[in-house]
C-alpha cells in the first residue's frame, strides 16, 4: 500500500483502540522515508481527524521532533506494543472487585477480561456502554450496564471507579462523556477514582490545549461528547510505570494546595497544530 492511502486509511479508522492507531500511523509515518516533506502535513491531518487520541498526538510530535523521524516512529511503535499499563491495572485491583467504568474503556475492559475474577457495572456514554456489556458478556464476566441517570447508584454498589483517559495535561484529564459526572460521584462518595493513563496520555500543556479546544466547544460545551475532569476528583493513577497517588503541594497554610502538573511524554511540537489545507 503506498504510504499516502495508508494513511487516509488510518484518518477514516474509528472505533479502533489507542495502541492500534499508534501502530498503524507510525508504520505510516516510516512509508513517508522517500517524501519527508509530507510528515508535518501527515501528522497534522492525523490529529485532525482523531483529536481524542492523545497518544497519536505524543506520537506525531514526537516524530516530529526527532533527528531521525522515521526510527524514532519505530521506537514509538515499539513502546507502545511494550506498555505495561493494563499489567500495573490487574495487578492493583482487588480480588472480587465491583468496578465501575464509563462507556467504553478499553484498558479498564480488557483488565477485568484477564483477571475473570471481578464483576462490572458500565455507565452509558453516548450509547458505547450496550457494546461494552456485550463483549464481557460473550467472555462470561459478570456485568451490568446502567444509564447515566442511574450512575449514583452504579458508583455505590461498586469498590472501584476507574477513568480511562482519552488525553491529560495541566492539571486536568480528558475522558468520554459522562465520566466526569462518576469521577465526582465516587469523591463524594469516598470511592477509590482510579485514573489510567497509558502511555502518550499526557501532553505538555500546550499540546493539551489544543487537544482540549479541538474536542470542546468553549460556548456550548455541552455538545461535546468527552468530558474534562479536574484532577482534584482523581486519586490514584496508573501508567506505563506504575501506580502514583493524588500529588498535591501543601503550603504553610494547610488551606493552601496546588494540584502538581501532569508532566508531559513527548515535546510540543507546535508546528502540528497548524490547521492543513486539506
Amino acid at each position: 500500500m503506498h504510504p499516502i492511502e495508508h494513511l487516509r486509511y488510518v484518518a477514516r479508522a474509528t472505533g479502533a483502540d489507542p495502541v492500534s492507531l499508534v501502530v498503524e500511523t507510525a508504520q505510516a509515518l516510516r512509508g513517508l522515508r522517500s517524501e519527508p516533506a509530507g510528515l508535518v502535513l501527515a501528522a497534522r491531518r492525523i490529529v485532525e481527524r482523531h483529536p481524542t487520541c492523545a497518544p497519536l498526538w505524543w506520537l506525531c510530535a514526537s516524530v516530529l521532533a526527532a533527528a531521525d523521524p522515521f526510527e524514532k516512529a519505530q521506537e514509538l511503535s515499539d513502546r507502545m506494543d511494550a506498555d505495561e499499563t493494563t499489567n500495573y491495572l490487574i495487578d492493583t485491583l482487588p480480588a472480587d472487585a465491583t468496578v465501575c467504568m464509563v462507556g467504553w474503556s478499553p484498558t479498564a475492559l480488557e483488565a477485568i477480561a484477564r483477571r475473570g475474577d471481578c464483576r462490572a457495572i458500565i455507565v452509558d456514554s453516548f450509547g458505547t456502554g450496550d457494546a461494552a456489556v456485550n463483549a464481557l458478556e460473550r467472555l462470561d464476566i459478570e456485568v451490568q450496564g446502567v444509564t447515566l441517570e442511574h450512575a449514583a447508584i452504579g458508583v455505590q454498589m461498586s469498590d472501584v471507579v476507574i477513568i480511562d483517559a482519552l488525553g491529560c495535561g495541566g492539571t486536568e484529564v480528558l475522558s468520554v462523556g459522562g465520566a466526569h459526572a462518576v469521577a465526582a460521584l465516587a469523591y463524594c462518595n469516598n470511592l477509590p477514582a482510579w485514573t489510567v493513563t497509558r502511555l502518550g496520555t499526557r501532553l505538555p500543556i500546550e499540546l493539551w490545549n489544543a487537544m482540549k479546544l479541538a474536542n470542546r466547544d468553549a460556548d456550548a460545551p455541552w455538545r461535546s461528547d468527552v468530558d474534562v475532569i479536574p484532577r482534584q476528583l482523581l486519586g490514584r493513577f496508573i501508567g506505563p510505570t506504575g501506580i502514583s497517588n493524588f500529588d498535591i503541594d501543601t503550603g504553610q497554610n494547610n488551606a493552601q494546595k496546588t494540584v502538581q502538573n501532569f508532566v508531559g511524554e513527548c515535546p510540543a511540537s507546535t508546528e502540528m497544530l497548524v490547521r492543513s489545507a486539506m
